[in-house]
This record gives C-alpha cells, structure tokens and sequence, in this order.
C-alpha cells in the first residue's frame, strides 16, 4: 500500500508539472546492479495517468544501471554515475530523439532509415562523439564506432533515448553515449532492449504531439523521479 500511495503522490507531481506531456515509457528494475527490468507504458487521458498495455520485461545493460544525463537532477552524493564503455543503462529521465530502422515504415512518430555507411561516434576524442554521422559525407576523425545497420537485426527497429545531448551539442566527453531502445535478447552495453514484435509496437505507440519521455531507474528511483519531471 505505501508503495502504491508513494507511486500516485508522484503521479499527482507529474500531472502538475508536466502538462504538455501526456506519454510516458517507465522502466524499474529491483536494484542498480541488474541487467532486468520491466517496462510499462502510461498515457494521459484527461487529467489522469493510466497504463497502457501489458508490462514488457526488458533487459538494460550488461552491468545494470548509472546515472545519466538528461533532463532530472542527478543526487549530489552519488558514485553511480554511467560513464563511456561501463556496461551500465542510464538512470534517469530523458527525451527520445527519432525511430529509426533498416527499412521505412508509416508511424506518426520522427523515423529515419539508416544505412551501413551511418556511425553512432563513442570515440570519446572525436568531435562528434554522441552524433550520428553519414560517413561518406563526414571527414573522420574517429576510430569508435557503431554501425547503425549490420547485418544482425538488433538496429532493426529502435528508438533514440536523449542520453547525454545526442545529436546535439554540449555532450560530456565521456559520459556516455549512442544510447538506444533496440532489439536484443541478451544484455547490452548500455541500452535497453527488446523483442521486435514489443519494439515495434512502442514504435507505432508514441505521439510526436505527447512529447514521450523515458523514466528509468530502480523501483525507488523512479518514484523520486517522477517528482522531478518537468
């Protein structure tokens, strides 16, 4: 019951602080150190909260969780802090950036179709480390890399999750990057990840109009969290 209680206080913040955003992705794990989750979808309808769809189990990052840069405030006393290559999924609440794929298909939501010749930089000494790049139009200065489309599904289908200023400028060399929602059945180096047939459906899910936020933490966390929200 207190959980419960604590759960719809936050709720009742988020409402108050959050108008223009009606979409929320949530994902609570048990504690900082695993690498499972669960995923539920929330959507505003009037003034209200509600879940939408069934709970995902989802799998985050071979080492679990650390804070990352987005739009909460980090604790002052914290070590957990994700940094570049820790095997650690960002905690915290973040914008989404576009859907992306290998392929193009009709959503409502921002989708771009990536090529083999497109990088995600996590070479922390590049100047476009956290960007994704066209390298056939990019002079590289880069030797770290994810491709955005190899022959394994993973990239697929997915979703750019706005850890530490992707695609834009002011990225903290360092403190992580190329963070995304994708398809895997294994732990990742720092995403959170999937089935195709559940990516797919949050894909078709999201509204550019609701301006969708990811909220992701340990069960804890994430109460405190949707407080935080703005």
């Amino acid at each position: 019951m207190k959980f419960v209680l604590l759960f719809c206080f936050s709720f009742l913040l988020l409402q108050a602080q959050m108008p223009n955003t009606s979409q929320l992705i949530v994902v609570t794990t048990a504690d900082w150190k695993t690498p499972k989750g669960t995923l539920q979808r929330y959507e505003k309808v009037g003034n209200t909260w509600q879940k939408t769809g069934k709970p995902i189990a989802i799998l985050l990052g071979r080492n679990g969780l650390g804070w990352g840069v987005g739009l909460h405030t980090i604790p002052k006393d914290t070590a957990i802090i994700k940094k570049e290559g820790d095997g650690k999924s960002p905690a915290g609440i973040f914008a989404l950036g576009n859907a992306f794929g290998y392929e193009p298909v009709k959503v409502a939501y921002p989708y771009k179709t990536y090529k083999e010749t497109d990088h995600c930089v996590d070479d922390v000494h590049s100047a476009y480390y956290n960007k994704i790049v066209d390298s056939t139009k990019t002079t590289a200065d880069y030797t770290s890399f994810e491709h955005m489309k190899f022959p394994k599904d993973f990239y697929k289908y997915g979703i750019i999750v706005n850890h530490n200023h992707i695609n834009e400028a002011g990225a903290k060399k360092g403190a992580g990057s190329c963070i995304f929602m994708h398809i895997k059945a294994i732990p990742t180096a720092g995403c959170t990840v999937m089935n195709e047939a559940q990516m797919k459906g949050l894909i078709a899910w999201l509204n550019p109009h609701a301006n969708p936020l990811l909220v992701q933490g340990t069960v804890d966390v994430v109460r405190e969290l949707l407080g935080q929200v703005r």
